[in-house]
């Protein structure tokens, strides 16, 4: 396996914007699979997972490579990752990215330029990766190619070059015009083409198109842009050769048009995928060593190093870890220790993975994607090594911090999934690290990106670990604190026989500026309360607190001074101490009456500015404070505001509505705020 000749793509965009019904379109002409899948009937390569499959929509990263032979008589070995366009698996789409050396950008000629569209590319952008853009479902009902390439021009600048005219729209969609050759290529029902005239109502436009596309090109290389100024005519292959390089070099992003469906412009697609896509050894991948990002050269014959780009869980083989060698090559039977935990892993059986069909290979060199079972102690992310390689002191560069913005508590439906969920959790959460487990109080919360996003997650771990739960939402996580300051008394006293329990705790409670915790003071004189029994008296009084105020929410910002009390030398004891303390605070909270403190979160929404005031009057309904905006370079608008946590269990979804998904979420904890006594729940 050449690395020259290896390419492997993402192909990243909107949901529905038919990814994968061009990745089965393009295995059927490569010969891969005898008959291309389809989306309606759960038979596609990619979206094999029951859950995809019910949906139709692609949920995780599929992997489907596949043999092409190019014009230039090279065969070559090319992978594709097909990724989901929902932003709630955008875990799958950083994933795919990572292991890429080059995006396709897919755009249906119906629907145009979308939100996922928009969010996809800002992401290759600001990853440095080439992209192709293709233009598909042409043969559908209302396609527009002209109008779709306009938008693309509008949203992402100069640099797409079209490739391609089609020849007719929707059920007339029967070829494409080769703007560099400017030849017309009908498709035959097998999807092979032949060359044919251009019509005559589209030879004017292609030829236009032609001269915008060669001087585009030729602009980028200065001695070809003197020829191409002194007369000389660029030959296809030469301006084919000048534009590989400008996509390598994000310069020129190629447009092209196909449909999925009727097979038209789908072995062009391939070929240009292999000509115009940058290989394996022009994009060496990045690693971590230290706080700094070094490159890494795919050399099959340096040190191993590995990446886990992205795991799954098999029912029936257990964990699958999907890989990008970045160097070395990697055989059955390596011994790799993982960078950031250092357990070492040998490596079994390798295989590449075509959907859900295991491919066995013997090795896989630098630059290919391949797949490994049971790796059980690597999670996605993670980088193996050598152990006595460089690489065994380099990490992973970490993928877009993704924060959760969504969350369920779970509750185990038998004690069998009781005792189960914990390690099921950690699997779900070790395969896709956009899931989160928050056990910080005695509740198990799920916290993702979005309800469908724990919707699936739940019912993976119902059929793959067997494991069911109940959901229910978070609740707010109140808090009290007490109005004013007052003096309690708080006293156990049983002596009917034997030893007793005798202790009295006299105590000034008052509260403290919001955010202050707790303040123990001890005032006690004279050894009325011995100086053992106060750590006890401590323990009562945090015990109370955290039971909860008169409204049942745990207490806070309070100074507890305990300045008197009594005792007794034989029953007295901490558990005395402790019961009576306890007491006097929960005596005091109800004489001086609380105040129940609402969290407030910090929320920061980036939109685009023709959003932005729908987005403010919402945060204002929802009692948020904007605090600032921020005009961004690209056109969009920072909004940060505090808004209180009770207003947002379900924002991320009424802000998709409200922006058509065009919108960008983080919400973290900031401070707590005096509830109003009108929305204090009952």
């Amino acid at each position: 396996m050449d690395q020259a000749t290896t390419r492997t793509v993402a192909l990243v965009g909107a949901a529905g914007a038919g990814k994968t019904t061009l990745v089965e379109a393009l295995l059927h002409r490569a010969g891969a699979i005898s008959r291309p899948g389809r989306v309606e009937e759960g038979s596609t390569v990619s979206d094999h997972e029951p859950e995809e499959i019910a949906r139709g929509i692609s949920l995780s990263l599929g992997v489907a490579p596949f043999p092409w032979t190019a014009p230039d008589g090279l065969t070559y070995d090319v992978t594709l990752l097909d990724a989901p366009g929902s932003a709630d698996f955008a875990g799958a789409l950083d994933a795919a990215l990572a292991a890429a050396d080059f995006a396709l950008v897919v755009v249906s000629a119906v629907d145009g330029v979308q939100a996922g569209t928009l969010s996809a590319w800002r992401q290759v952008a600001d990853l440095g990766l080439p992209r192709l853009v293709v233009i598909t479902k042409e043969d559908k009902a209302r396609a527009d190619f002209r109008h779709v390439l306009d938008d693309l021009r509008a949203a992402f600048g100069d640099g797409l070059v079209p490739l391609e005219l089609p020849l007719g729209e929707e059920q007339a969609f029967t070829g494409v015009a080769d703007v560099l050759s400017e030849e017309g290529l009908a498709y035959d029902p097998d999807g092979r083409h032949h060359t044919e005239a251009l019509p005559a109502g589209l030879a004017d436009e292609e030829h236009r198109l032609h001269d915008e596309v060669t001087e585009e090109i030729v602009a980028h290389d200065d001695d070809q842009l003197e020829r191409y100024l002194s007369g000389e005519v660029p030959t296809t292959a030469e301006l084919e050769r000048t534009l590989a390089h400008e996509v390598r070099d994000c310069e020129a992003f190629p447009v092209l048009a196909v449909s999925g469906v009727t097979g038209v412009g789908v072995d062009r697609l391939a070929d240009l995928l292999c000509e115009l896509g940058p290989s394996a050894d022009e994009r060496p991948k990045k690693v971590r060593a230290g706080s700094t990002d070094v490159e890494v050269a795919p050399d099959p014959t340096g040190p191993v190093l590995v990446h886990a780009f992205r795991t799954l869980a098999d029912p029936f083989v257990g964990q699958v870890t999907m890989l990008r060698v970045l160097s070395g090559t990697v055989r059955p039977g390596d011994k790799l220790v993982n960078t950031t935990t250092k357990t070492e892993e040998r490596i079994p059986g390798l295989f590449r993975l075509r959907g859900k069909e295991h491919l066995p290979v013997d090795s896989v060199p630098a630059g290919h994607v391949a797949a490994v079972a049971k790796l059980t102690g690597t999670p996605s992310g993670s980088l193996l090594a050598d152990r006595t390689g460089p690489g065994a002191s380099m990490t992973a560069v970490p993928p877009r911090d993704r924060p959760a913005v969504y969350a369920l508590v779970l509750e185990p439906v038998t004690q069998s999934d009781d005792d189960r969920l914990s390690a099921a959790l950690a699997r779900l959460t070790a395969e896709d690290p956009t899931l989160s487990v928050d056990r910080s109080t005695d509740r198990t919360v799920l916290r993702g990106l979005g309800d469908t996003h724990l919707t699936v997650a739940l019912e993976r771990l119902a059929r793959v670990f067997g494991v069911h739960v109940t959901t229910s939402p978070v609740p707010v996580g109140y808090r009290e604190t007490i109005r004013k300051e007052v003096e309690a008394e708080g006293k156990v006293k049983k002596q009917s026989g034997g030893h007793g329990q005798y202790a009295v705790v006299q105590l000034r409670v008052s509260p403290l500026p919001h955010g202050s915790g707790f303040e123990f003071v001890d005032k006690v004189v004279g050894g009325a309360i011995p100086r053992g029994y106060l750590p006890a008296v401590q323990r009562g009084i945090t015990e109370a607190m955290a039971s909860g105020g008169p409204h049942g929410y745990p207490v806070v910002d309070l100074r507890v001074e305990v300045y008197d009390g009594k005792s007794h030398s034989v029953d007295s004891s901490d558990m005395a101490f402790r019961t009576a303390a306890a007491t006097g605070v929960r005596e005091a909270l109800q004489a001086a009456g609380t105040l129940v403190l609402e969290p407030i979160s910090h929320v920061e929404v980036v939109v685009p500015s023709s959003a932005q005031g729908d987005v403010m009057s919402d945060l204002s309904a929802r009692r948020g404070r904007i605090s600032a905006t921020t005009s961004l370079d690209d056109g969009s608008v920072r909004i940060e505001a505090t808004v209180p946590e009770a207003e947002l269990a379900r924002y991320v979804l009424d802000l998709r509505s409200i922006t058509g998904g065009r919108a960008e979420l983080t919400m973290a904890p900031d401070h707590y705020e005096i509830c109003p006594d009108h929305l204090v729940p009952a």
